[in-house]
């Protein structure tokens, strides 16, 4: 059997089999695999239909044989025990210098130990995050690979070929690091991903319940907003959904029930952000609102029985949807903000070398959260490449302070109203706390010494040097361990 695939994709759902399509449309040969081996059939007899640089494999072995040395082979199954078991059944048949590629939605820990795992044995691995949904995976989406280092020349070409172009023609796709890097990022560009989300249906409460806009009046704010600092995927998505009726001339959206669903990546994102001590707390109350959502049932009991003041937002309705506009841009850039922060950190702790504006490049075509802003974050970190907070820089600090007041007055007229704003509030809350050069941590810090001989530090002694304080006469001098997040 000739050896003439470039790559092998194993796991022919909808994100496999256009992601093949895609790798076809640019010149690549590619074998079509999958464990219910009729799928394989049914692909190349109807998407891939009159494709000849598309083969079918209908066994491991059949696809060992088509594929050129060294091998690629690229798994699109579930994440968890199945890239395992498929790793494990790929075993056998691999050479030195082989590679493995799990394109799905793992989680970072599981690539950083595979990735381990297959370099002992001479393979290569790569975890790369792939974002787009379905018409992105078909016509180019944002790709995030890490792993072996050895393995990103094998695949560069490939990848760089069917991911998505910024406006400047620049791919969507880079090396970001060893390891686990590449679903570190997916896992971030996911967390954004979900506060971006929460941010846009806070906005929509405030207009609806607090404004009483129609559907029609707020499909008209979001076109507009989405020809200025807002443009993004989700801004569009959103304008097409609030205009979206069915066969019986009725909104769509006013159909759907208001529980949200999750995949996790969300809440892996917040968990990191504990672990490493970084406070992504936009992310963190986006998971929580989907938690809130969930809870349909208590919520309408509760309705009947809770108090709280009308929903309705005094002033005139143009002037507040402006200030709805601001509120959403600023709470934006500290969202940003916060995931880079985190990335920073994980890097520190992982050892890897990110580029955060190559990073912000990556971001700006295919992906879920693709928007004009990210290439504003780009230019960030090419101003200054060692950048602590995006909050710093000179671009994103004007612009919040030029959203300051009607940021200000959106969080104040919700809770007025008592309409949630969960984001929009901690948004506000991060950036208060971020800009205040004394905050009350030093009661707190009291507090833990007096009832736990915590220790503290002292503000006319270096940092360093902890100290403890026999408050109320009856303790001793033994103090516990220090921890600091």
């Amino acid at each position: 059997m000739e050896q003439r695939a470039d790559i092998a994709l194993i796991g022919l759902a909808v994100m496999g089999q256009n992601l093949i399509l895609n790798m076809n449309d640019h010149g690549y040969t590619v074998v079509a695999y999958n464990r219910t081996v009729s799928k394989v059939d049914d692909f190349l007899n109807d998407q891939a239909k009159g494709r000849d640089t598309i083969l079918g494999a209908h066994s491991i072995e059949e696809m060992m044989a088509l594929l050129k040395r060294p091998r690629k082979i690229m798994l699109m199954v579930k994440a968890g025990k199945a890239v395992d078991d498929f790793i494990e059944t790929l075993l056998p048949h691999l050479a030195s210098g082989d590679l493995i590629i799990d394109g799905g939605n793992s989680h970072f820990p599981d690539t950083i130990r595979r990735t381990k795992y297959l370099e002992s044995k001479g393979l290569l691995y790569i975890g790369t995050g792939v974002s787009g949904g379905e018409e992105g995976a078909r016509f180019g989406p944002s790709i995030m690979p890490g792993g072996s280092p050895q393995a990103w020349p094998l695949v560069k070409d490939i990848f760089q070929a069917i991911s998505a172009k910024t406006p400047a023609g620049e791919p969507c796709c880079d090396w970001v690091g060893e390891d686990g890097a590449g679903h570190y990022v997916k896992m971030t560009h996911n967390g954004i991903e979900y506060g971006d989300m929460q941010l846009i249906c806070e906005a929509y409460q405030l207009m609806k319940e607090g404004l009483h806009m129609t559907n029609e009046q707020m499909h008209a704010a979001f076109t507009e907003w989405n020809k200025g600092e807002l443009d993004s995927y989700l801004i569009e998505i959103t304008r097409d959904i609030l205009g979206y009726k069915d066969e019986q001339g009725e909104y769509v959206v006013d159909k759907i029930l208001d529980t949200a669903g999750q995949k996790g990546t969300g809440k892996w994102t917040t968990v990191s952000s504990l672990d490493l001590g970084m406070p992504v707390t936009l992310i963190g109350e986006a998971v929580y609102a989907r938690c809130v959502s969930a809870m349909k049932e208590e919520r309408v009991t509760a309705s009947a029985i809770l108090q709280g003041p009308k929903t309705t937002i005094e002033g005139g309705r143009e002037a507040f949807v402006e200030d709805i506009r601001k509120a959403l841009l600023a709470s934006k850039i500290v969202s940003y903000a916060q995931g880079f922060m985190l990335l920073r950190e994980a890097a520190k702790e992982y050892n890897w070398k990110l580029n955060y504006g190559g990073i912000a490049l990556m971001w700006r075509g295919g992906c879920i959260i693709r928007s004009v802003f990210l290439g504003k974050i780009k230019e960030a970190f090419e101003r200054q490449p060692d950048l602590v907070n995006l909050l710093l820089d000179g671009y994103f600090r004007d612009v919040l302070a030029s959203c300051q007041q009607s940021w200000r007055r959106v969080v104040a007229q919700a809770a007025q109203a008592g309409t949630p704003v969960p984001a929009f509030m901690t948004a506000l809350a991060f950036y208060d706390g971020y800009r205040t050069a004394r905050l009350p941590a030093n009661l707190l810090q009291a507090q833990r010494d007096y009832f736990g001989a915590h220790t503290y530090e002292r503000v006319d002694r270096p940092r360093g040097e902890f100290f403890h304080t026999n408050w109320t006469g009856r303790g001793g001098s033994v103090s516990a361990g220090v921890y600091t997040v």
